[in-house]
């Protein structure tokens, strides 16, 4: 057993059936009160808390965010960015990744296994934007490839991580 699967192990012990109720329904809406989310998992509201507190100081709940629809603040253009770097070393990963970090436009930001080192999500306004973008990416760091793929309609698009059941022992 690697040091993850240990840890994803231990992760899965401690959370029981009603902490993943609750995952389930913070994730379908934050904005519930305590004594919403308690009477939908079937607790009161002083454990329902104790509970959440107990989830968040454990790194299982991140953060509570309100969720923006893109296109109706103007940002309607979404860009799936592929990088291929020629240069692996430490402070060039560092770098790079300082860099994407700091940029509002990149969503999300992965390194990946296979012929692509870096993935990125990107939303801008139009083409124009992404132009801009794209030349402030390339100025960064010495980069191999770079591949942009536009999406020409969001079919599915959700927040919610499906929680897994308990498991079996």
């Amino acid at each position: 057993m690697t040091d993850i699967d240990s840890v994803v192990a231990e992760s899965n012990r401690r959370l029981d059936a009603i902490d993943r109720k609750i995952l389930t329904v913070l994730q379908q809406d934050a904005s519930l009160s305590v004594a919403e989310i308690g009477d939908r998992v079937g607790l009161s509201s002083t454990p329902c808390w104790k509970r959440i507190q107990r989830l968040e100081a454990d790194g299982v709940i991140i953060k509570r965010v309100a969720l923006v629809d893109q296109d109706k603040i103007g940002l309607g253009l979404s860009v799936f960015v592929s990088i291929e770097s020629g240069d692996h070393s430490d402070a060039w990963l560092k770098t790079f990744a300082d860099a994407v970090s700091a940029m509002p436009e990149v969503i999300e930001f992965y390194r990946m296994a296979g012929d692509v080192d870096y993935m990125l999500r990107v939303v801008v306004a139009d083409m124009r934007a992404y132009d801009q973008f794209y030349k402030k990416l390339i100025g960064t760091v010495p980069l191999k490839n770079v591949t942009s793929r536009f999406a020409m309609e969001k079919i599915k698009s959700v927040t919610a991580l499906p929680v897994p059941p308990m498991p079996v022992s």
